[in-house]
């Protein structure tokens, strides 16, 4: 049985509850962030709780924990929990409500801590297809509880036999993926959208092991450029890298993992083996 942190205390999974009033319940205000375990130990900790506190700025909710409190309480949760490799998700709400919109007192804090699921081998040795979906986050850098778009996306996606849907702007630019940040390579350079997206922990990871490797350019994609382009990926917490052959009805180059994505897959690999 899962143990959780719930508002100040350790519960049984069937035990977690938060007031019915709480903001993330009732207008979907909060913001959370997810990370791994690997060897079970978190991974990039620090840099998850950093962006976990930009994300509540930006939705000027205050956090009433310090930095180490909140890694101090994630390290807690997870020692609790006999989970060889986890995810770990921590979410802070809106708080209570009296009037039901405005907040009228102290944010909750949740960690939550999973088994990582298994994803299938062959999206790593074949490639996956991903669909586009015209839509703009209304705050790109927050990181909120609010996934209606992405869940409108992702049953769309899968039911075009696709594990993933980018986000097109209305310029036709491509921004991201629902849980994953999009990489191509274009010419002999790798390309990454730099604005309107949430950056990703594993985004971060892949650019500086890229930036040893590849020339690297930090810009705008339209998804015209994506389409011909001759090596696409996506990458994510719980997925890492994950190369992409097909976007909607396009093949991407020949249809086949290409050999830099291959290979920064193995520098993926390496790097977390050797981490402490």
């Amino acid at each position: 049985m899962a143990i959780y942190y719930i508002d100040g205390k350790f519960v049984p999974a069937e035990e977690a509850v938060i007031p019915v009033d709480d903001l993330a319940l009732l207008r979907g205000i909060g913001v959370f962030d997810l990370l791994r375990t690997y060897d079970g130990k978190p991974y990039f900790l620090d840099a998850h709780i950093d962006r976990l506190e930009n994300s509540a700025r930006k939705i000027d909710l205050a956090l009433p924990w310090t930095h180490d409190e909140i890694a101090g309480i994630v390290k807690q949760t997870l020692a609790r929990n006999d989970i060889p490799e986890a995810n770990i998700r921590i979410v802070v709400t809106g708080g209570p409500s009296r009037d039901f919109m405005t907040p009228s007192g102290t944010p909750r804090l949740l960690v939550l801590v999973s088994p990582i699921p298994k994803l299938p081998e062959k999206w790593y040795t074949d490639g996956v297809k991903i669909i586009s979906w015209e839509v703009e986050r209304p705050i790109p850098g927050a990181k909120s509880i609010d996934y209606i778009s992405a869940s409108l996306a992702l049953k769309k996606a899968a039911a075009e036999d696709a594990i993933e849907a980018l986000y097109i702007d209305r310029n036709g630019l491509a921004l991201e993926c629902t849980t994953a940040n999009i990489f191509a390579f274009a010419g002999d350079k790798l390309v990454t959208p730099g604005r309107g997206i949430l950056s990703g922990v594993t985004r971060k990871v892949v650019l500086e092991l890229a930036g040893e490797l590849f020339p690297i350019d930090i810009r705008d994609l339209s998804r015209t450029e994506l389409l011909a382009a001759d090596e696409v990926f996506i990458t994510g917490t719980s997925k890492g890298i994950v190369p992409v052959v097909k976007v909607d009805d396009r093949t991407i180059a020949n249809g086949r993992p290409g050999p830099r994505t291959r290979q920064l897959m193995e520098e993926m690999k390496k790097h977390t083996e050797l981490r402490d």
